[in-house]
């Protein structure tokens, strides 16, 4: 092979990942993340415009109260209405980042691209969810259940009238007015309760209305989600509720990139996601402190266990029968005593 030909080979080849196409990869994710991800369904994405950088911010104007008077024989006085402006500011920042061998891509038994669509996917929802579920912190006080001090313990005979208070909050709130639906985020572990509440409505019982999707059914009016990003906090779960005007989230994948490793046969892959979200309506917002029941039966096991040393160190082995058998000699010789001083 001559120079030339060397030199021709080389312009022309392809690496082994010419199908990481970045435009390809950038929409495949974002119409993964919009199917898939649970706190999707319950935020509204009206503000989220065009997200070029990580600081950008997008300005929502909240309209004024207007005021309703009797017409009487004055003249109509006109009341200024002065709108409230607030920001969704994109600050979050987050990136993905890997390699991959030629040889894993020659030996792959499977779309090796969608694959890994997958995982980016599922990384990106873990601190998405996260993020999101974290905005319970902004809860009007008025529309919390329970309490830090006072946690509410659920069971399957208690969920349903505990999830009918919350469901109140939000009716008190105004925030159900018109055909809003509202909604409402648990965990597995609460999920094992409502299920065998008798006046929980499975999806498919649910009949002609329609519930969000993903939705495991109603209960109290609210759909139902499950994330297993609802994690417990110093012994205490954050069940959060509302409908979709409560919360405003704006993301993108900004950039995904694939480039050639210069130190290896690998290709790496790489990708921008930024995103931000705002409570604008607090009111829309319902919370409940849900005590977290691994710690009640640590608390429990922890009694019983503390009960079951202090009997055995009582009656069992030979220590502890010769400090029972001292006490009772001292307490018979101190009835013998008292009985002699009794009896002259």
């Amino acid at each position: 092979m001559t120079e030339n030909e060397t030199v021709t080979t080389q312009s022309t080849s392809t690496n082994a990942y010419s199908a990481f196409i970045p435009e390809i990869w950038s929409k495949k994710l974002n119409t993964m993340l919009e199917k898939n991800c649970v706190m999707m369904q319950c935020v509204n994405r009206n503000y989220e415009g065009d997200i070029a950088n990580q600081g950008d911010k997008v300005k929502i104007i909240t309209p004024a109260d207007v005021a309703i008077s009797t017409v009487g024989s004055d003249s109509i006085s006109y009341s200024e209405l002065e709108p409230t402006s607030t920001e969704l500011v994109i600050d979050q920042k987050k990136y993905f980042a890997f390699k991959i061998n030629d040889v894993a891509q020659a030996q792959a038994n499977q779309d090796i691209m969608i694959a890994h669509l997958e995982s980016a996917r599922r990384a990106i929802e873990e601190v998405q969810d996260s993020f999101l579920l974290g905005m319970h912190s902004e809860v009007a006080e008025n529309n919390i259940v329970g309490s830090e001090e006072s946690a509410v313990a659920l069971n399957k005979s208690t969920i349903y009238s505990k999830f009918v208070e919350l469901a109140m909050k939000l009716k008190n709130a105004n925030a159900l007015s018109g055909n809003k639906k509202p909604w409402v985020i648990i965990n597995p572990t609460i999920e094992s309760y409502l299920l065998q509440s008798t006046e929980f409505i499975g999806a498919h019982n649910v009949a002609d209305e329609t519930i969000r999707e993903g939705a495991i059914g109603r209960i109290a009016g609210m759909d139902v989600l499950v994330s297993t990003n609802l994690t417990a906090v110093s012994g205490v779960f954050y069940v959060l509720a509302g409908t979709n005007d409560a919360i405003t989230f704006a993301s993108q994948l900004a950039r995904i990139e694939s480039l050639r490793d210069k130190d290896s046969f690998a290709d790496l892959v790489r990708g921008l996601y930024l995103y931000g979200a705002k409570t604008v309506q607090p009111n829309a917002l319902a919370k409940m402190v849900v005590q977290d029941p691994t710690e009640v039966t640590d608390t429990t096991t922890t009694s019983s266990e503390s009960g079951s040393t202090s009997g055995s160190g009582t009656s069992g082995g030979s220590t502890g029968d010769d400090t029972q058998s001292g006490t009772e000699t001292e307490a018979n010789t101190e009835n013998n005593g008292d009985e002699n001083t009794s009896n002259p």
